[in-house]
């Protein structure tokens, strides 16, 4: 898979791309995933606390990576975050069952 990266402001996210070809396949998804996008380039977040405080439901993991909830909890997308660097990195957006079958930890 192709990685891409948009710089917004002082926030880098990779890879938009990713979520656009999610919500193209699943297009239930789409206000949700572009809801999450532009509220993540907002963001301000210097640790995994800061993001629970503001998204509940979310699952801290090892690895810097964090587990958000999307559409009422229907799909699952993993990043992995560089907090000293304001870098975000989608690496994996899916449904319950696609998750299931990864180790969130790892991917």
């Amino acid at each position: 898979m192709r990685t891409y990266s948009l710089y917004l402001g002082v926030k880098r996210i990779v890879a938009k791309r990713t979520l656009v070809q999610f919500w193209e396949k699943y297009p239930d998804s789409k206000k949700y995933l572009e809801t999450w996008y532009e509220t993540v380039k907002k963001a301000n977040w210097e640790s995994p606390n800061e993001i629970k405080s503001f998204y509940a439901t979310v699952s801290i993991l090892k690895n810097s990576r964090v587990v958000f909830n999307i559409a009422g909890n229907k799909y699952r997308l993993i990043a992995k975050i560089n907090y000293e660097k304001s870098w975000v990195f989608i690496r994996f957006i899916g449904t319950h069952k696609d998750y299931d079958k990864i180790d969130a930890n790892q991917i």
